[in-house]
C-alpha cells in the first residue's frame, strides 16, 4: 500500500538551540528501543532490518518489561539475539552510549533524565493525528467516537507529559464503518512503522522540519475502563453501541444486565440500511426480541433501530448464540420483562 505521508510545514521552532541539539555529523545511529506489546513489534521489527542490511541503524538493544504476560518484544529480541534490558530496573546511565531512543507502546513515563541522555533525542510512535486524541487509547477512541479517518504521527518525547512534542511526520489512515479494532492496530502498527524508519533515515530533514503541536485543538484518549463497556440503552442510539462495539472487539466486550444477572456481548451485527421503525414510541430501549424464522436475538436501542446479538453470556457461564439465549432465559420471563438495562 502506497503510503499518504504528510510533512509538517516548517515552523520558527526550528531555529531554537532545542531542535538545533538534534542535527549531527554522525551518519550512523546508535537505537535504544522502548516498547512490550504487538504494536511495538513492527517498529522494532522494522530498525532491527535496517541494521541487518547495514543501513542508518549501527547498533540496537531494547528496553521492555520482563514482567508482561506474552510480551513480543521480549520473545522477538530474545530469537534474534537482540541485547534487552528490563524495565524498571533498567539504569538510565546505559542510555548515554546510545544516540537515539525510539519509544512505541511502551506504557511508561520516560524520566527526563533519561531523554535527555540521548543527544539525537527520542521519538515516538503514536496511534492518531496529534494533537487529536492524545492518551494511551487512541485506536478504541477513534473508532468509539464514529471518526472516519485517523493516522500514525511521529513525534518527539517531552518530560513529564504524554503526546506533547513536536511532530516529524504524519500518514493518515480512513476508518471504515464496520472496521474492528484489531484491524485498525495492525495496519496502524505497520504503517508506524514505515513511518519511524523514514524518519530515522533521514532524520536531520525530518528534524528541520518538525512543527509544533497546537495545543488548543487538542483531545484526548484515556485508558479504557469497565464502564466505557457499559451500555445504557436509554440514550445510546444503534450507531453508538456498534461503534463502541467495534472499537472494544478483541480487547473486552459490551456489558448489559437481564434478570439482574451481568450479560457480556461478544458479537453482534448492525444493518445500517434496516428502515426507521414508524412508530418508535410503541418501542423501549434496551427491549429484546427474538424472531424463530431467522433464529436472530434482537436488541433495540433508543433510537428505535436493531441490533443483532450473535454471541453473549449470562453470569459469566459459557457463551450462548442467540438462540441459546432464547430457550434458556428469554422464552422464561414474560414479554414485558423481556429487556437489557
Amino acid at each position: 500500500m502506497l503510503l499518504h505521508l504528510t510533512h509538517p510545514r516548517p515552523s520558527i521552532v526550528r531555529n531554537n538551540s532545542s531542535v538545533q541539539r538534534y542535527f549531527s555529523n554522525i551518519c550512523r545511529l546508535k537505537v535504544l528501543f522502548f516498547g512490550t506489546d504487538h504494536f511495538s513489534l513492527p517498529s522494532l521489527k522494522i530498525i532491527h532490518k535496517n541494521l541487518i542490511n547495514n543501513g542508518t541503524v549501527e547498533r540496537l538493544e531494547v528496553v521492555t518489561s520482563f514482567k508482561a504476560a506474552k510480551n513480543p518484544v521480549k520473545q522477538y529480541s530474545r530469537i534474534e539475539g537482540i541485547p534487552i534490558h528490563d524495565w524498571p530496573s533498567f539504569s538510565p546511565a546505559t542510555a548515554g552510549s546510545f544516540n537515539l531512543g525510539v519509544v512505541v507502546s511502551f506504557g511508561h513515563l520516560i524520566p527526563e533524565c533519561l531523554i535527555n541522555s540521548f543527544n539525537r533525542g527520542m521519538l515516538n510512535v503514536h496511534a492518531s493525528l496529534l494533537p487529536k486524541l492524545r492518551g494511551a487509547a487512541p485506536i478504541v477512541h477513534a473508532i468509539a467516537n464514529g471518526d472516519q479517518r485517523t493516522g500514525i504521527s511521529i513525534m518527539r518525547i517531552k518530560p513529564k507529559q504524554f503526546d506533547v512534542g513536536e511532530i516529524l511526520l504524519q500518514s493518515s489512515v480512513d476508518i471504515g464503518r464496520d472496521t474492528l479494532m484489531p484491524q485498525l492496530h495492525d495496519r496502524l502498527a505497520n504503517i508506524g512503522a514505515e513511518c519511524l524508519i523514514t524518519c530515522i533515515e533521514d532524520l536531520d530533514s525530518y528534524s528541520q522540519r518538525q512543527m509544533m503541536q497546537n495545543d488548543a485543538e487538542a483531545t484526548y484518549a484515556p485508558k479504557i475502563d469497565q464502564k466505557f463497556a457499559e451500555i445504557r440503552w436509554s440514550n445510546s442510539t444503534a450507531v453508538r453501541v456498534y461503534d463502541t462495539y467495534r472499537s472494544l472487539y478483541g480487547l473486552r466486550p459490551l456489558l448489559t444486565t437481564f434478570g439482574g444477572d451481568v450479560v457480556k456481548i461478544f458479537k453482534l451485527s448492525f444493518n445500517r440500511e434496516q428502515n426507521e421503525p414508524a412508530q418508535i414510541l410503541q418501542h423501549q430501549p434496551g427491549q429484546v426480541e427474538y424472531l424463530k424464522r431467522n433464529k436472530q436475538l434482537l436488541v433495540r436501542c433508543v433510537d428505535g433501530r436493531l441490533l443483532e446479538i450473535l454471541q453473549l453470556s449470562v453470569g459469566g457461564k459459557k457463551m450462548l448464540t442467540g438462540q441459546d439465549f432464547y430457550n434458556g432465559f428469554l422464552s422464561k420471563v414474560i414479554p414485558s420483562e423481556r429487556y437489557f438495562k
